[in-house]
């Protein structure tokens, strides 16, 4: 069993014609629950700035517009993983066996990365033997 893990969250987009990444958050977990917990916290982040209620206070009338139909509901894919016992499971397990995990989802813009490993994991992959080769 793993028993801490590193978890990140990152959207990328293309600015200037370069692919950029912007990190939204780093938390070391100290236990598998707390993981997926964070996880699933900037997931549902992530789809409430992307969708919030149109009738926020914060929010002048009229400043949210409908989407095309045929642009990918990013929130809604968030909102939907953070609600599935059995995708949340399965990150659990993922994790749980030292694999690292990847959930992402994009838009026509930016693609949203949640990322999750295990700190152990990355630990044995320092101190395993290394192989060289020369070139040239």
């Amino acid at each position: 069993m793993h028993d801490e893990f590193l978890c990140h969250v990152t959207a990328y987009g293309v600015c200037d014609g370069r692919r950029i990444g912007v990190p939204l958050g780093t938390y070391r977990a100290p236990t598998l629950a707390l993981a997926l917990w964070w996880l699933r916290d900037r997931a549902s982040w992530i789809a409430q700035r992307l969708d919030p209620r149109p009738d926020a206070e914060h929010l002048p009338p009229g400043a949210l517009v409908p989407v095309a139909p045929t642009v990918p509901d990013v929130p809604g894919l968030l909102r939907a993983w953070c609600a599935d016992p059995v995708q949340q499971e399965r990150v659990a397990e993922e994790l749980a066996a030292g694999r690292l995990v990847r959930i992402a989802t994009s838009d026509d813009t930016t693609e949203y990365e949640l990322l999750a490993e295990s700190v152990d994991a990355l630990r044995m992959q320092r101190t395993a033997p290394f192989v060289g080769l020369s070139v040239g």
